[in-house]
């Protein structure tokens, strides 16, 4: 049958009007999220004391933990190891502490193995994040670079669902549409209340910024949103004050060597321009997390230069005033202790990771009281 040339004429902006109707109501704004039930629960544990583990590494050098809570007194760990950071040897490996001891790790994603997995060219693997979710799921978000330096950097994922003995085929996400390069990770994701998960990643391409991603109960990217007022920031380290109101804190990788914070009232869904504070930071990586009883503690590099000093400090009013610094280390001027990240596990004890001169992971366990004993 041969159209009119009339009807031939505007059939494509037909055709696309049919479409652009059907996909409306998913252009419509989502609605804004709401995290997880947060609720102050007072810790009965009254040991003052910090154990000090090391954890085996398997290469000359291991750079960025992260923490899990795997129940029944035991966590998980996995960070980047090989002969130095951004080598083709470099691994994400794995493993897991049973309340005594840590076993030996063990590569869970290498170079080769996620080039095949995504079927692209990967030059290097860094930052993972370990999360576990309300059924049990181990998630695993990690950095691949293909081309250049990080800034080229792609987001993957992978899961397991027998506590990191086995898992998934690694996933690149889109998270950019833009070549999809330039999103890392690096803080520990928040809970949201309809099952899905709030990641806070950052963009290093021409400019360095932390962004908000948002995945639904399904592992979808549904949101991707820029903090205001945040040139030269990045890493962006969450917690929770509330089902509503979230803190973050973010690394100044910019001329005023502070860290900087923003808030949000509406789960994530918007930010307040990120605002330094008055505590120092070397552009070096911290760690944020919403205790148990409702205090915030943060672990950071408390000095405008350099990685030698390593210290917590506990706000009691949602994060506008922090105690004086109680340190962890204190190095020679040479010496890193660097890239922490915090954990509370089930029966309220700390955990505190650490990467310990790029030589090795350290992990401290202690309890909430210990953060009111001088150092």
């Amino acid at each position: 049958m041969t159209l009119n040339p009339h009807v031939r004429r505007y059939l494509p902006l037909a055709v696309f009007a049919a479409a652009l109707a059907l996909a409306l109501p998913s252009l419509q704004p989502l609605p804004a999220p709401q995290l997880q039930s947060v609720v102050a629960t007072p810790t009965a544990v009254a040991n003052t004391g910090m154990e000090r583990r090391f954890l085996v590494n398997p290469a000359a050098s291991a750079h960025s933990a992260s923490l899990a809570d795997l129940g029944d007194s035991k966590i998980a760990a996995a960070w980047f190891a090989g002969s130095r950071e951004g080598a083709a040897d470099v691994n994400i490996v794995f493993a897991t502490f049973d309340g005594k001891d840590w076993n030996a790790p063990k590569a869970i994603m290498t170079r080769e193995q996620v080039q095949r997995d995504t079927r692209r060219v990967v030059r290097k693997l860094g930052n993972p994040v370990l999360w576990r979710d309300a059924g049990g799921r181990l998630h695993l978000w990690f950095v691949s670079v293909a081309y250049g330096g990080w800034a080229g950097s792609a987001l993957n994922h992978a899961q397991s669902d027998d506590g990191g003995a086995h898992w998934s085929p690694a996933r690149r996400l889109i998270t950019s549409p833009f070549l999809n390069i330039s999103t890392l990770v690096r803080g520990s994701p928040l809970p949201l209340a309809d099952g899905g998960v709030a990641l806070p990643v950052y963009h290093e391409f021409i400019a360095k910024r932390p962004e908000w991603l948002r995945f639904d109960a399904n592992g979808k990217i549904v949101d991707k949103r820029r903090f205001p007022a945040s040139a030269r920031l990045l890493q962006a380290t969450a917690a929770a004050i509330d089902e509503r109101n979230i803190l973050a804190l973010m690394r100044d990788a910019g001329p005023k060597r502070r860290i900087h914070a923003a808030r949000s009232a509406d789960s994530g869904a918007s930010w307040t321009p990120a605002e330094a504070t008055a505590l120092p930071n070397p552009n070096a990586g911290i760690a944020l997390l919403r205790l148990a009883d409702g205090r915030l503690l943060l672990a950071s590099n408390p000095a405008e230069g350099g990685r030698n000093l390593l210290a917590l400090q506990v706000s009691s009013d949602q994060g506008q005033t922090w105690s004086p610094p109680q340190f962890i280390e204190r190095g020679a001027d040479e010496d890193e202790y660097s890239y922490p990240i915090l954990l509370q596990d089930e029966t309220s004890m700390i955990h505190l990771a650490y990467t310990w001169k790029r030589q090795t992971i350290a992990h401290l366990r202690f309890a909430p009281a210990a953060l009111e004993v001088a150092k």
